[in-house]
């Protein structure tokens, strides 16, 4: 028999502390209810090693975690990639059977140098001194984040931990192949812009202005699309009368320097509240944002209440991962009104940020008790949208591409094209008197 520690919540809603003997996990939670308490948290009180030592240990270790750029505090955040597969191995070593703290010490001690190997020694050293592993988790939010340690204290208060991994890893796996494919719809696009925008440069840098010295050369009067050309060369060359700077130099760093703006203006309230409704509502990216975090919301919802997550924990955790403030908004006010005791769908319609499929299946998944299953199937039914969707961009953005760039290059063609034309003219008028 072991000790188990828990909290729970008494019958008028007031949490209880206290320990109950149980052979297992299941068992001590059936006890605990048993005498009229809901569970919120079961582990086992395991003893620590040595009273004196046990606090310069735990010191020791978190000094060690934050020499190495463990834990809470450091740069960057593990990696999704590296935090699935952790996921996934660790439901299987759950599913066999192992004790919890031996599947975490197998799975660090596999691990090369690295940021999650850091943190899960804090995690083993945290559930050996008796935490459970949500609470261990909760104290590592660069690696393990709300959604995450919800789910998993979800699993140990049902006694089905390796299930509730197993569906965390699904879920993860899920995502991340949605990012992948948008991100790796967008590749092409990106590349081909960037070594236009470099030859551009080069063009205007080093060839038009030897166009330039041999117009000058013929006296020959310059067209205005010539002159507008010549001056953009100039000011790209930086050999402009008074000009201190090469325009070269400003072009080059651009996107980089735009895209640390973007990124400062989204720091700040209105400016993410600004920049997030432009983008669902902007012409050609707007309908494949909109998908993706429907596909995205949903899914986290629906994982979260299979999970056996309370639904208004659900909605404020999917609230905080959605990623678009839009939707943040129209879920803050699910949550109000499931908190007043209404339903679900008739404020998600009332915001019209959902089509109205979505908004029914909901309403339908609510009146069956079914709506776990409802709202992953609407993922489902929006992955398959969004790789559509996706599909369609590329094939838009192809076209598109080619038509601007031979616009581009057209232009610069026919601007230096119409003074040989006239220099052509003129030595021949030259040459038949």
């Amino acid at each position: 028999m072991a000790t188990f520690v828990y909290e729970a919540l008494n019958s008028s809603g007031k949490p209880q502390k206290g320990t109950v003997e149980a052979g297992t996990t299941e068992e001590a939670i059936a006890r605990i209810k048993s005498q009229g308490f809901y569970p919120t948290s079961v582990r086992e009180q395991q003893a620590k090693k040595g009273a004196g030592a046990g606090a310069p240990d735990a010191e020791a270790m978190k000094a060690k975690l934050k020499k190495k750029g463990g834990g809470g505090g450091g740069f960057g955040r593990v990696s999704a990639k590296q935090l699935t597969a952790f996921t996934r191995q660790l439901s299987t070593l759950q599913d066999a059977g192992l004790p919890l703290l031996r599947s975490l010490q197998i799975l660090e001690s596999q691990l090369k140098p690295s940021k999650l190997k850091n943190i899960l020694m804090g995690v083993c050293e945290e559930v050996e001194g008796g935490s459970s592993l949500s609470e261990a988790m909760g104290k590592f939010p660069k690696a393990f984040d709300h959604l995450y340690v919800k789910m998993v204290n979800a699993g140990e208060i049902g006694g089905v931990l390796d299930i509730i991994l197993q569906r965390l890893a699904e879920f993860m796996e899920k995502s991340e192949r949605l990012k992948r494919k948008i991100r790796g719809a967008m590749v092409y696009p990106i590349v081909v812009i960037t070594i236009a925008a470099l030859i551009l440069t080069g063009i205007m840098y080093f060839i038009i202005p030897k166009f330039e010295e041999i117009f000058r050369d013929f006296g020959v009067a310059l067209p205005w699309l010539t002159m507008k050309l010549i001056s953009s060369s100039r000011w790209v060359s930086g050999t402009n009368p008074g000009q201190a700077v090469p325009g070269a130099i400003i072009l080059l760093p651009s996107p980089i320097i735009l895209y640390a703006l973007w990124k400062l203006i989204r720091k700040a309230g209105p400016g993410r509240a600004a920049t997030d409704m432009m983008i669902l509502f902007s012409p050609i990216f707007g309908n494949l944002v909109r998908k993706t975090v429907i596909a995205r919301f949903t899914r986290t919802l629906g994982t979260l209440v299979s999970a056996g997550v309370p639904i208004l924990e659900a909605v404020k955790i999917t609230k905080e991962t959605s990623g678009n403030y839009v939707f943040e908004k129209a879920l803050q006010k699910v949550h109000d009104s499931i908190r007043e005791g209404e339903g679900f769908a008739t404020p998600l319609r009332e915001s019209k940020t959902c089509d109205a499929i979505v908004v029914n299946m909901i309403d339908v998944g609510e009146e069956t008790g079914e709506l776990d299953a409802m709202l992953l199937k609407i993922a489902d039914n929006y992955d398959e949208e969004v790789d559509v969707a996706v599909a369609s961009l590329v094939s838009l953005l192809e076209p598109l591409m080619v038509v601007v760039l031979g616009g581009i290059v057209g232009t610069i063609v026919v601007a230096m094209f119409l003074p040989l034309v006239a220099m052509i003219q003129s030595l021949q008028g030259g040459g038949a008197v």
